[in-house]
């Protein structure tokens, strides 16, 4: 059976841990697409093409710690508004989101342009903010020197590039449905999100 749930939102918003539970959960395979965009940055940073890099790029070699600092968060952000780099790692996205036996996909675009015809779409938000306390506590907890102040300023920097650039820009699916995790537990988002996609899949 083909089923895919399409999981988007900003950066921080809890949509990968979210997304990992909920696949967990269905027995479904994930795919967080941020990663790509981290791997081309990563390689923009180490002095590649990115265009070279998105044609290059092999999941299944992607070092996952190395690609979240916040150096590969913002080069991500940046080829990600990349009209050309999108398009090559378009393909990719959606061979998998068609594959049997179910799939979620985490990102930006994924709702509005990745699976436009996704069996559920989701959008996972919460105020700068919170999003920000979420990152300095994830970074501080691996060692990494940075204030506050600093993560909230690029978290917005980050908002920004993801809403305005010309290219599957950042923005909810009109059919999407909202979960605002701001004042939300972790536990108590995933079960909403279970709940919606259980009502979808007894009515197909």
């Amino acid at each position: 059976m083909k089923f895919t749930i399409a999981i988007d939102g900003p950066a921080a918003a809890g949509k990968g841990t979210l997304s990992k539970a909920v696949a967990n959960h269905f027995g479904f395979a994930h795919l967080d697409t941020g990663l790509l965009y981290r791997a081309v940055g990563a390689a923009v940073l180490a002095g590649q093409d990115p265009h070279e890099a998105a044609r290059n790029l092999d999941p299944t070699t992607m070092n996952t710690t190395a690609l979240r600092t916040p150096e590969v968060a913002q080069a991500a952000s940046k080829v990600a508004a990349d009209a050309k780099v999108r398009a090559i790692l378009l393909d990719f996205q959606r061979a998998f989101a068609t594959r049997a036996g179910g799939a979620v996909l985490d990102g930006r675009d994924i709702g509005t342009v990745i699976c436009p015809d996704a069996h559920v779409k989701l959008f996972v938000t919460a105020s700068p903010e919170v999003r920000a306390h979420r990152r300095f506590l994830e970074l501080t907890s691996k060692g990494m020197d940075v204030s506050l102040e600093t993560v909230l300023a690029d978290v917005k920097a980050r908002d920004a590039r993801d809403r305005d650039r010309a290219t599957a820009p950042l923005v909810a699916a009109d059919d999407a449905i909202l979960i605002d995790t701001s004042d939300m537990d972790i536990e108590t988002a995933v079960q909403n999100a279970i709940d919606v996609i259980n009502q979808k899949r007894g009515t197909i």
